[in-house]
């Protein structure tokens, strides 16, 4: 039995897929005080987080921040608001789907079981911490973060994911199409958005030391090269 967590301040609504969810044998619990839901998200501890934008006090961006801070689990928004920029700003904020309403309770279903298969089920890593590793530079997939030697840096999960699909094909040239499927999967994004993740991720490896190495291949897309250890060397 996995738990859903429900931040929804419409009560038709939240009850709807608090019914729905368990018709499907798993336990879903809805947040009632909209001020406390980093606290009650450590109580919980739930599997999948379903999140409204428009809330009481803090609005459903604020909030998918702060439960960033402590968890990488699944958030996927639910909302009213169907404008790309809401749908890039949940994402960049560090959500895993967006849905917009009226929606079709199997297709929040699908969303969810597929979360749920990925982090936690079939898809999902086993036994050993998932991390990407290329000349001594790692990215470590669960903790969100980057090491070179002794240092290490923090990273928001777009900028773990930007990392990982450049490692992972270096020192070949990844397409602006794949990074795009890789980050937002269907999602409209314009190419600003994409600039400023790829300005992101130079800035965390500048903290290591490392510089020039990620380029930009004008209309093509970009590419890490592995000059890290010719610096180190010097």
């Amino acid at each position: 039995m996995y738990t859903i967590m429900i931040i929804e301040d419409d009560p038709k609504i939240a009850g709807l897929l608090k019914s729905h969810i368990e018709r499907y044998g798993d336990r879903a619990v809805l947040v009632e005080d909209f001020e406390q839901v980093t606290e009650q998200f450590k109580q919980i501890q739930p599997h999948v987080v379903l999140l409204d934008i428009n809330l009481p006090s803090y609005d459903g961006f604020y909030w998918c921040r702060q439960i960033r801070t402590i968890s990488t689990c699944p958030i996927l928004f639910i909302s009213a608001r169907s404008g790309k920029m809401d749908q890039v700003m949940a994402l960049e904020n560090g959500a895993d789907d967006y849905i917009t309403k009226p929606f079709e309770h199997e297709i929040v279903m699908a969303k969810i079981r597929s979360q749920l298969r990925r982090v936690y089920g079939d898809y999902a890593a086993r036994d050993e911490e998932r991390k990407v590793e290329l000349n001594g530079l790692v990215v470590y997939l669960e903790r969100l973060e980057i090491q070179l030697g002794d240092q290490k840096v923090q990273l928001t999960k777009k900028e773990t994911i930007l990392l990982e699909t450049l490692m992972r094909r270096s020192p070949k040239l990844v397409s602006r199409e794949t990074i795009l499927e890789k980050l937002w999967d269907d999602s409209f994004v314009d190419d600003n958005t994409l600039s400023v993740n790829i300005t992101r991720v130079r800035k965390r490896l500048a903290e290591l030391g490392i510089t020039d190495s990620l380029e930009t291949v004008r209309g093509s897309g970009y590419r890490l090269i592995n000059n890290w250890m010719e610096t180190s060397s010097l």
